[in-house]
């Protein structure tokens, strides 16, 4: 396992970067990439010589289509690299894979610099082609597949159909409410107006607004679901020894959780756990540090029930007490004992799916993120995934 009490913090992150989220953008997914490499790159005081590892999660997916448009092998040759390693592939802890493998690579002793980047073009995609985000359109021979051939006969032809399934279980088991759940999406909206950044930074919105959404698979609405866009996000991950004589403060990968301990199914798993409790258990195993003493928590609202379920698998609360915690919304603002999704999460600031948590924990703990701003604190969390495909990142800022 890698954490600090064998691996003494060996990996840092020394910088990010994030091109414009657009909805859509006038530019190519490659121009976004590059976009956002070159402001991580000169963030953390680094030339492209520099850069000996690449990585991203999930590569060239679907022969580059628009959930994953540009790849390690493709950006190796547009920036001109010369890596020791490099790696993308579908499989494992979900989003953040690409940091954690990235990670690996260091502490290995592979690579001094890792550049992880993650991007996504839905939103243009879904001018030409409205089903482009639709699970059908996910995975290739969808039919024949270990998992996906299951789903077919029930009609799952989206994401929500199996999101919804883990809500209303949820919902069934805990006397969750939709008014409890519509406080994820509304605190979301509220930090996207202090976002210039996020797609929806000047609509607010209202708890009455979100229950007046349509349904799309009950208890789900349309306000659970996050928002496509144009974006490319980049994370640069540094040996610690080197980090420590670089621009920023090293933010520490101070433990990682990417454990499966079930099944690698939408269904058949703990419906109102799923991953994230294996994830989030391997996690706290490889640190002294405590959910007390997290200053945010940024974590994966690809719909909101995904969020609420972190909460618990994280220990912010007990399992199946996530409701009650988030009633009323005041634990989780940004002045709450456990901030959430402070840059407006993918609910309203765009689905730049998994790095853009990590890219705003970093913009935290660094105390640039301006009038969304929360108290000065030195550890975060990010967190990405569902159902199968989980992993988390407690992060730590030097003092």
């Amino acid at each position: 396992m890698f954490n600090k009490k064998n691996a003494a913090k060996s990996v840092a992150i020394t910088g990010v970067g994030q091109s414009e989220v657009g909805r859509p953008s006038a530019k190519t997914a490659m121009q976004l990439t590059i976009d956002a490499c070159k402001q991580a790159l000169n963030d953390a005081g680094l030339s492209r010589d520099d850069i000996d590892g690449i990585a991203c999660w999930p590569g060239d997916n679907n022969n580059g289509d628009a959930f994953s448009p540009v790849g390690p092998s493709a950006l190796i040759s547009a920036l001109g690299l010369k890596v020791n390693w490099y790696g993308g592939g579908y499989e494992g802890p979900g989003p953040l894979a690409g940091i954690i493998n990235g990670a690996m690579a260091i502490d290995s002793g592979l690579c001094k610099h890792v550049l992880v980047f993650r991007t996504i073009t839905e939103a243009s995609k879904r001018q030409t082609d409205k089903t482009s985000s639709a699970l059908t359109n996910k995975t290739v021979g969808r039919d024949s597949s270990f998992s996906w051939q299951w789903y077919t006969p029930f009609n799952v032809l989206s994401g929500i159909n199996l999101m919804a399934m883990y809500a209303q279980r949820h919902f069934h088991e805990f006397g969750t409410t939709s008014e409890q759940l519509g406080q994820i999406p509304v605190t979301c909206r509220n930090n996207a107006q202090l976002n210039p950044n996020a797609v929806f930074n000047n609509k607010p919105m209202t708890l009455d607004d979100y229950l007046a959404s349509r349904y799309i698979s009950t208890p789900l609405r349309l306000l659970d679901c996050d928002v496509h866009c144009d974006a490319s996000t980049v994370i640069i991950l540094s040996r610690a020894d080197i980090a420590k004589d670089m621009p920023n403060k090293p933010i520490h990968i101070e433990s990682m959780g990417a454990a499966l301990h079930q099944s690698w199914s939408w269904d058949q798993i703990n419906l109102t756990g799923m991953a994230t409790i294996d994830a989030a258990n391997m996690m706290w195993q490889g640190t002294d540090l405590k959910p007390s003493d997290v200053g945010t928590a940024q974590l994966y609202d690809g719909f909101s029930i995904l969020t609420l379920i972190w909460m618990e698998s994280l220990g912010f609360c007990s399992l199946g007490e996530g409701g009650a915690f988030i009633e009323g919304g005041q634990r989780i603002a940004r002045d709450g004992i456990i901030p959430i999704n402070t840059n407006g999460g993918q609910l309203s600031a765009g689905r730049t799916h998994g790095l853009g948590y990590v890219h705003e924990a970093c913009t935290q703990l660094w105390g640039r993120a301006g009038a969304r701003q929360v108290k000065d604190h030195q550890v975060s969390i990010a967190a990405a995934g569902g159902g199968p495909l989980a992993g988390c990142l407690l992060l730590s800022r030097d003092i």
